[in-house]
């Protein structure tokens, strides 16, 4: 078992910024892929960004490409997410993923550990 754990959540204004960690630690952790997804009360969880071994291959939701970057220091077993440019629909529960096996995914399904998740909320 993997356990992940994320920080840097809080309140900005939009325009604002802030940067997400994510740190594992535990079990088993080859780390293909880390991501990051999001839920907002209401809403389906729902796919933001994920970043390969490396770091060089990356996907975004349409909804934050040019806004936010993800990067990883896998020495330290850690992801970033860097948020720009917030928008108030950015609001909600962000929690970082990790997937083993198999290929770059934008669908929680096929992540196999989740963090318990740090609240973003963005003020107007």
């Amino acid at each position: 078992q993997v356990s992940l754990v994320e920080s840097g959540g809080g309140l900005v204004q939009a325009g604002g910024s802030l940067r997400l960690s994510c740190v594992a630690s535990g079990g088993t952790f080859s780390g293909n892929y880390m991501g990051w997804f999001r839920q907002a009360p209401g809403k389906e969880r729902e796919f933001v960004a994920v970043a390969s071994r490396s770091g060089i291959t990356t996907l975004y939701a349409d909804s934050v490409k040019g806004r936010f970057t993800t990067s990883r220091d896998n020495a330290k077993k850690m992801v970033y997410l860097q948020m720009t440019s917030l928008k108030p629909e950015d609001t909600a529960v962000y929690y970082c993923a990790v997937r083993n096996y198999g290929v770059i995914s934008r669908s929680p399904r096929d992540y196999d550990y989740w963090g318990q998740g740090t609240q973003v909320t963005v003020s107007s």
